[in-house]
């Protein structure tokens, strides 16, 4: 295959669709391609599990940043979705940064374009912009400071209590924030396609079935699904809670990636996702993180594409409120 018939199929359908021999054996391939290039491979907790354990990082995104800020690899992967990627690129300018499918986006980065957030910043000239990791990069150039789930508090509660913010794109994690702080943070109207469709209902029935299981929940849900919740953490706090928790079984509203991690951590424990209005198998996947695969991952690692560019100028820009988050974090 030609450069050019890779970039036409980049074109098309964001990775390259390369037949791959039943032979060979992916996961040798992969560690191999990956030490003779000297990378490194990031994964989220929301991959299929197999992608999980081939990685060299998993976790959360503010886990996954500052991975990506101290990895002294060539070539990062990342195995998650596009914006996670972006900042990768935009923390490690020099170096390349690979993801197996380009099409691999984010609903809630989707929520919020960068004109039309412009437009809305413009609404309020003394107000300081805090945005959400899950966002484009074009985005974050219109940003103070960046934040994650997991350091969302610490972060709004950096600025002075008189310092009016807005809260941009997660309006469900906007408001879990402002519930928490006291704040009255300015929130953009976006939200994730996964945590926006649980079932209260479902959910309440699953909690009658199972009275003796502990329901747990992502605070990118909606506000009548985290009052449910005996716990409201980031994907790296659930885990946590789980493996200290004594009980023995737990509902969990986020995106059931979270579960390989949480079964390998505690064996003995019953972890039961948490259903949607839509759902027929009784679980919650984002779409986008399960267009990653082994095999994608090979081709990449192979041919070092899928490449994320990013104009000099945005990454200069986006690089200040990224940083910004990272000393705050430590």
């Amino acid at each position: 295959m030609n450069g050019e018939q890779i970039q036409n199929m980049l074109t098309e359908k964001g990775f390259i669709d390369e037949p791959v021999d039943a032979s060979v054996k992916l996961v040798e391939e992969i560690n191999r391609l990956k030490k003779e290039k000297n990378a490194v491979i990031l994964s989220h907790y929301y991959v299929d599990g197999e992608l999980q354990d081939i990685a060299d990082y998993v976790g959360d995104s503010l886990g996954l940043s500052q991975a990506a800020a101290e990895t002294t690899a060539d070539i990062i992967v990342f195995v998650g979705v596009h914006f996670m990627a972006e900042t990768a690129k935009i923390i490690n300018p020099s170096k390349k940064v690979i993801l197996p499918d380009l099409k691999a986006g984010c609903s809630l980065a989707d929520s919020a374009p960068a004109d039309k957030f412009a437009a809305f910043k413009a609404q309020y000239p003394n107000h300081k912009v805090i945005s959400y990791i899950n966002c484009t990069a074009d985005l974050k150039t219109l940003t103070d400071v960046i934040c994650t789930s997991a350091n969302a508090v610490k972060i709004v509660e950096s600025f002075p209590k008189d310092q009016p913010l807005i809260f941009a794109p997660d309006k469900n994690l906007g408001n879990y924030i402002n519930s928490i702080t006291g704040r009255e943070m300015i929130l953009w109207d976006g939200a994730c396609m996964v945590h926006e469709k649980y079932s209260v209902e479902k959910i309440v029935d699953l909690m009658d079935q199972h009275p003796d299981a502990e329901f747990i929940a992502h605070p990118e849900c909606e506000k009548p699904v985290l009052l449910l919740a005996k716990y409201i953490g980031s994907t790296t706090a659930l885990l946590g809670y789980v493996q200290k928790s004594a009980s023995k079984k737990f509902i969990v509203a986020t995106e059931s990636g979270i579960l390989h991690q949480m079964v390998k951590a505690c064996p003995d424990k019953i972890f039961i996702p948490a259903p949607s209005i839509d759902s027929t198998c009784g679980c919650n996947d984002c779409s986008y993180m399960k267009l990653n695969s082994l095999q994608k991952l090979y081709i990449c690692l192979k041919h070092e594409l899928p490449e994320i560019i990013l104009p000099e100028d945005v990454i200069q820009k986006a690089q200040l409120p990224i940083r910004r988050m990272l000393e705050i974090s430590t």
